[in-house]
């Protein structure tokens, strides 16, 4: 596994346990780091990691299972 899909699975992770603690708890703590989810720096934030989901998709059509 490359560097770059090793990186965007961590952040696919990081996102997906974002979401179980809004779901859970109501708590977005991307939003509690940053101020709220309007700043702009958790807006990066949370490009990136739906970036990085998109990189993820290409895994499931991958013949080399590194």
């Amino acid at each position: 596994m490359d560097i770059i899909k090793k990186i965007a699975l961590v952040l696919v992770i990081i996102g997906a346990l974002n979401w179980l603690l809004v779901g859970a708890f109501e708590i977005d703590l991307v939003a509690t780091i940053f101020g709220s989810a309007t700043n702009m720096l958790a807006k990066i934030v949370y490009i990136i990691i739906g970036i990085c989901g998109l990189i993820s998709i290409t895994y499931l059509f991958d013949e080399h299972h590194d």
